[in-house]
């Protein structure tokens, strides 16, 4: 039959749609939709003429709000759809209703219903949201009499539809709608209309792994619990920032700490501060050093005295009080200038006097040995000098000549001066006057060439300053 142009633009608009829906690949959040609702059946506005099982009704959508007089409203409409993408959604749709309202016809009381696959689309993701429906399916208005009331019996035609209707979404998951699709039959026998439905519908399907209500797609941490307002993540300490970037998650903080607290108001997260309680500097890492030692004051000993590290922040002891600490003075009994390592100087002419008759101590090639009683003669000459001059400390130096190696020789110059020491402490020197050292076959003052030479080089020597 010939189509009349409001026919056209329903078949166009089904078309369109089902080529549109080709575009799109399959993807979706709570995919999948059952409604239930209420059908509206209208006759009248549809520019049906005298030929049709109704007669003449209105013009194309003449009195279409005309509720009264044309909306026969009653029975329900069920339906279940799937979310394709960009909008687009197919399902299946059956509605039931009962005709009474045709004009013309004041006894008319007709059994209807219809059953659709229908295409939605709904470009907008908002509360409020446009959409068109079109689709093919089947009408049956029972208006021939004792007729075969089985689906394929005369009184069904094959129908084509398009429309349009608002959708509220209640909540992610319940939407309600109303919706107006014209009807246009293809069989003579088949009778155009208007199908205005009122529906609520219930979306389910999406993944939703840890059960927070928010689907797995639009859930940035999908397998916890969290909440809406940060897409799906927890906020375990409510500080506002999501526990997946929060380095404290458990605890209130800031973000420009990244989630941690400062209780103490320095600047320093407190994971960071050795002291989060009071308030420090960054450069002792959020503590106080009251004393400014660098030893911060949880770690001091003495918090209110500068000291070193090594020695817990308190200053080293200073036994003889000379100004010199303990560990660099090596006279920790006897007042002496830091000159001289704390000890008391021995006056330059007493050294002198000591050096002149240094010469005539000897050693044993490769010994500790004194030998000769020149040596001894010469010792005890020493010892005498010492006595009459009790002021300062003196430092027996000893040498070695060259045969051997470095390290057996400084050896053996150390025992050399330990043998002088050991003498004269014997003959009474206090011990605390004398300290030794070796200094090996450094500075010889014969040729280590001849044997001569190197007899002289196994000497010592007697300084004031050590």
């Amino acid at each position: 039959m010939q189509l009349i142009p409001h026919k056209r633009f329903i078949k166009s608009v089904i078309i369109f749609f089902f080529a549109s829906s080709l575009l799109f690949s399959q993807t979706s959040d709570n995919p999948w939709g059952i409604s239930l609702g209420t059908s509206i059946i209208d006759v009248y506005p549809t520019g049906l003429n005298e030929t049709s099982p109704f007669g003449a009704q209105g013009e194309f959508l003449e009195s279409f709000f005309n509720v009264g007089d044309h909306w026969n409203i009653g029975g329900p409409t069920i339906s279940i759809s799937r979310f394709v993408a960009a909008g687009f959604s197919v399902g299946l749709k059956y509605s039931l209703n009962n005709i009474t309202k045709v004009e013309g016809s004041p006894s008319a009381d007709y059994s209807y219903y219809n059953a659709d696959a229908f295409l939605k689309w709904a470009p907008l993701q908002t509360k409020f949201r446009p959409f068109l429906t079109g689709g093919y399916g089947f009408s049956s208005i029972d208006i021939q009499p004792n007729n075969n009331q089985f689906f394929l019996s005369k009184n069904v035609a094959q129908t084509l539809f398009g429309g349009l209707g608002l959708a509220y979404g209640v909540s992610d998951r319940f939407d309600i709608s109303v919706q107006s699709a014209f009807r246009s039959t293809e069989e003579s026998y088949g009778t155009d209309h208007f199908e205005h439905v009122v529906s609520f519908h219930y979306n389910f399907g999406g993944g939703d792994t840890d059960g927070d209500g928010i689907p797995d797609k639009k859930d940035e941490c999908p397998e916890v619990p969290g909440l809406k307002e940060f897409n799906g993540c927890p906020d375990t300490d409510e500080d506002g920032i999501i526990d997946k970037e929060d380095k404290c998650p458990e605890v209130a903080g800031l973000a420009e700490f990244e989630g941690c607290a400062d209780s103490d108001g320095d600047g320093i997260a407190d994971p960071d501060d050795l002291c989060p309680d009071i308030a420090g500097s960054p450069e002792m890492n959020g503590c106080l050093d009251s004393d400014g030692d660098s030893v911060i004051d949880p770690e001091d000993e003495c918090p209110n005295e500068m000291g070193p590290e090594e020695n817990n922040g308190c200053p080293w002891p200073d036994a003889d009080n000379d100004g010199v600490p303990d560990p660099e003075d090596k006279c920790k009994d006897q007042s002496g200038p830091a000159s001289n390592n704390g000890c008391p100087e021995m006056a330059t002419e007493v050294i002198d006097e000591i050096n002149k008759i240094a010469p005539n101590i000897y050693f044993v090639a490769d010994s500790d040995a004194l030998i000769g009683k020149k040596t001894f003669a010469t010792l005890n000459e020493i010892i005498e000098i010492l006595k009459a001059n009790q002021e300062g400390v003196l430092n027996i130096e000893g040498y070695a000549s060259s045969e051997g190696s470095e390290e057996y020789n400084e050896d053996l110059s150390l025992r050399r001066a330990a043998s002088v020491r050991n003498y004269l402490i014997q003959q009474g020197i206090s011990e605390e006057r004398i300290i030794t050292s070796g200094l090996g076959e450094n500075e010889p003052s014969g040729n280590n060439e001849t044997a001569e030479g190197r007899t002289e080089n196994r000497r010592v020597q007697f300084k004031a300053k050590l």
